[in-house]
């Protein structure tokens, strides 16, 4: 396991509770929140008609999580440009026939569901020898050729590994960047982006591999124990976020340890 790696999962680790939080009253608020986005898919699987802020929730969550879907489909031996096709039309497929409605609350995670939809999609693609138009003509999610390269060159890595496995491994990335990218907009919004520009680092890897924090006090003009304090506190709230995001896949809030435990484990594996 890369340094990197061993940094993530300890963030990862480090965002399941244990017995006696004190911050637990403080989450619950926010991880409420959060899980509204999935729930309320779920919940228009249960009325006649989506409503709008359903299927932006639907749309939003796909946009997030497209690249282990991608992902998947390159493990099933498509090309780049065919599995980008299959990606798009899935989520418009589930969309256009609310597949959500069919969802088993009882393994109500959103992870599983996608990817035992996406499999389903992909059957009935290769049975009916259909080709696709991409995202059905819905264009759902912006497949960027900056993340396709990023995915790419994990793909390339996980040559001896499962999709399925690549699917979970590379769910867990993208909570981790999706907590990271908030975690940045919101040092944005209060005027500290550029302390975390300086910070990220110690966020996104072992301390022991980045810049000492002598060398980093010298750059950002901040005394070294200010600096401490700073990466604690930002570590503190990543991992807030992190929770939160997690919460937002699954139907209730006793399920986010759980599912933070499978990514640390996916994680491990190498």
């Amino acid at each position: 396991m890369s340094c990197h790696e061993n940094a993530v999962n300890l963030i990862l680790l480090d965002s399941v509770k244990t017995g006696g939080d004190p911050l637990r009253e403080a989450e619950s608020h926010d991880e409420l929140f959060a899980s509204t986005r999935w729930t309320m898919v779920l919940g228009a699987g249960d009325s006649a008609t989506a409503s709008a802020d359903a299927l932006n929730a639907l749309s939003e969550l796909c946009q997030i999580y497209w690249r282990p879907l991608y992902a998947f489909v390159r493990k099933q031996g498509y090309g780049p440009e065919d599995s980008q096709d299959l990606a798009q039309g899935f989520f418009a497929d589930v969309i256009q026939t609310r597949t959500y409605a069919r969802a088993d609350r009882e393994k109500g995670r959103f992870r599983s569901f996608l990817l035992g939809a996406l499999k389903h999609f992909i059957a009935d693609v290769r049975d009916r020898g259909q080709a696709l138009k991409r995202g059905g003509g819905m264009i759902l999610v912006n497949l960027d050729d900056k993340a396709i390269a990023e995915a790419e060159a994990q793909i390339a890595r996980a040559t001896n590994w499962q999709a399925d496995y690549v699917y979970d491994r590379e769910w867990a990335a993208c909570l981790l960047r999706q907590a990271l990218d908030r975690l940045a907009q919101e040092c944005a919004l209060a005027g500290k982006g550029e302390l975390f520009s300086y910070l990220k680092p110690y966020l996104a890897a072992t301390e022991e591999s980045v810049i000492p924090y002598e060398e980093m006090a010298r750059r950002s003009q901040r005394p070294v124990a200010t600096l401490r304090s700073d990466v604690a506190r930002l570590r503190k709230r990543y991992r807030l976020i992190l929770r939160e995001e997690v919460g937002g896949t699954v139907i209730e809030t006793a399920e986010v340890d759980d599912e933070l435990r499978h990514l640390c484990r996916v994680l491990v594996v190498t």
